[in-house]
C-alpha cells in the first residue's frame, strides 16, 4: 500500500464481558505503534496516579468520557482512529455489560472485523457467545478471539487450547468464515504489538500484524450495482447553470461512465455521462465511494430512488423476513407499526409475525415465543407500506439491512437483515 488516501481503511469493533480487558487492549495498541500524542500520554499517566493504580492505566487511553473515568467501566460506542505505514484503522470499543449490548450492534453494524476478548481465567461466557452470535449474524467477514489475561494463567497452553476448543465448537454452529486465535496479555502486551517470549509454544502472528495483512479488499460485493440516491444536487448557478446530478453512497458493484442503468422505482433507462467528486471526475466508482452522477437523460429522481443495472435489479416487495436485534426497552410485539429506513429510503411498516426467538446460548429457535425483549434476537415478518429495492443481507450488507425507528419518540428501536 502507498501513503495517504490511498492507504486502506480496516474498521474493527472489539467486545466481550466486562473486565476482559478492551480497553486495556486498545490503549496497548496506541501506545505501541506510537499513536499517543505527549500530552495525552502525560494526563493519563497523571489520572493512573490519582487512582492510586502504580502503574499506567491503559484503559484511560479510550475512555473518554468521564462518566467512564469515574466509575471505571465503557458505557458507550468509543471511536477511536489510529494508523500505521500499513493502514488506517477505525476502532470501536463497544462496552461489555448485557444492558448494552445495542451499543455492539451500532459498533459492528460497519466492521470488517471483530476483536472477540475472553478472560483467560474464565474461559468463554454468556456473553461471548451473545457477542459471537452478532458478530455472525452481521456477517461480520473477519472474527479474531484474543484470549487475554495470560500473565494471570501462567501463560498457560492449556489454558489457551481449551478456550480455542470451547470457541470453535460453539463457532462451528454459527455462519463465520474466518476465525483466528491470538493468546494476549494486554496489561504487558505480549503478542499485541511485539511477540512474547513467554509464548514460544504460540506459532502464530502477533494481533498488530494480523489487523495491518487480514484481506478485506474482497469482502464487498462488487458484483451487484446499487446506488441508493442521498439527494439530487441542482447548484443554478451561471457556472454550473444546467448542472443537475444525483449524489450517495455506492452500496454495491462498480459504477463506469458511459454504462447503461435503470433508475428504480420509475424504470427509466440512461446512461451514466460523468461520476463526480469533490476532487474531480472519475471513470469508475464503486463501493464505498460516495459520488456523483450525472446521467444523460433529464429524469425526475429523488432521494430513496436507487439507480442499478439493467440486468441485476434488487428484489422488490412490501412483505419480507428480517432476523432482528430489538434494541429498547418497550417489547416489540405483532401488529406494531415503525417507521422502517432502508438505505435512504424511508417508509413505514407493520409487525405482521414474530416467528421465533433464538437463545443465544443453545442457538436453539424458541418458537413459542411472540414478543421479543431489549436485546433479543428473533425473526419476524413485515410488511410495509411502500416497496423496498433490496438484496438479502448475506448478498449485500448495506441494502439488505433496516433500522425501525418508533413513530413517537424518533428512537432506532431495533436492527433488522433481510433474510
Amino acid at each position: 500500500m502507498t501513503s495517504g488516501s490511498n492507504i486502506e481503511l480496516l474498521r474493527f469493533t472489539t467486545c466481550g464481558s466486562v473486565d476482559d480487558g478492551k480497553s486495556t487492549l486498545i490503549g496497548r495498541l496506541l501506545l505501541d505503534t506510537k499513536n499517543i500524542l505527549r500530552d495525552q500520554y502525560e494526563s493519563i499517566k497523571a489520572s493512573s496516579e490519582r487512582r492510586g493504580s502504580g502503574e499506567l492505566d491503559l484503559s484511560l487511553f479510550t475512555d473518554g468520557l468521564k462518566a467512564e473515568r469515574e466509575q471505571g467501566i465503557t458505557i458507550d460506542v468509543a471511536y477511536r482512529f489510529f494508523s500505521t505505514a500499513k493502514r488506517k484503522f477505525i476502532i470501536a470499543d463497544t462496552p461489555g455489560h448485557i444492558q448494552y449490548t445495542r451499543n455492539m450492534v451500532t459498533g459492528a453494524s460497519t466492521a470488517n472485523l471483530a476483536l472477540i476478548l475472553i478472560d483467560a481465567r474464565k474461559g468463554m461466557v454468556e456473553q461471548t457467545c451473545r457477542h459471537a452470535f452478532i458478530a455472525s449474524l452481521l456477517r461480520i467477514p473477519h472474527i479474531v478471539v484474543c484470549i487475554n489475561k495470560m500473565d494471570l494463567v501462567d501463560y498457560s497452553q492449556d489454558a489457551y487450547d481449551k478456550i480455542v476448543e470451547e470457541f470453535s465448537n460453539f463457532a462451528s454452529r454459527l455462519d463465520v468464515q474466518d476465525v483466528q486465535f491470538i493468546p494476549v496479555s494486554a496489561k504487558f502486551g505480549d503478542n499485541v504489538v511485539t511477540r512474547s517470549d513467554k509464548m514460544n509454544w504460540y506459532e502464530g502472528s502477533t494481533l498488530m500484524f494480523h489487523l495491518e495483512h487480514v484481506h478485506i479488499s474482497g469482502d464487498l460485493n462488487h458484483i451487484d450495482c446499487r446506488f441508493p440516491v442521498q439527494m439530487a444536487i441542482r447548484p443554478r448557478t451561471d457556472e454550473f447553470h444546467d448542472y443537475r446530478s444525483f449524489a450517495g453512497q455506492i452500496s454495491g458493484g462498480v459504477f463506469r461512465k458511459g454504462d447503461t442503468v435503470i433508475v428504480l422505482p420509475s424504470g427509466y433507462k440512461s446512461a451514466i455521462m460523468s461520476i463526480d467528486t469533490a476532487d474531480g471526475e472519475l471513470d469508475e466508482a464503486y463501493a464505498p465511494m460516495s459520488v456523483a452522477m450525472r446521467l444523460s437523460d433529464e429524469f425526475d429522481i429523488s432521494r430513496g430512488d436507487m439507480i442499478v443495472r439493467e440486468n441485476n435489479k434488487p428484489q422488490t416487495g412490501q412483505e419480507m423476513d428480517l432476523m432482528v436485534c430489538w434494541l429498547n426497552e418497550k417489547v416489540l410485539e405483532e401488529g406494531r407499526n415503525f417507521i422502517l429506513r432502508h438505505t435512504t429510503r424511508e417508509t413505514t411498516c407493520l409487525i405482521k409475525e414474530i416467528r421465533y426467538k433464538i437463545d443465544i446460548n443453545t442457538l436453539r429457535r424458541i418458537e413459542t415465543e411472540k414478543a421479543l425483549s431489549m436485546n433479543d434476537i428473533g425473526r419476524i415478518n413485515i410488511r410495509t407500506a411502500q416497496p423496498l429495492y433490496y438484496d438479502s443481507y448475506r448478498r449485500n450488507r448495506n441494502t439488505g439491512s433496516v433500522i425501525f425507528i418508533d413513530e413517537f419518540t424518533n428512537e432506532t428501536v431495533g436492527a433488522g437483515m433481510i433474510i
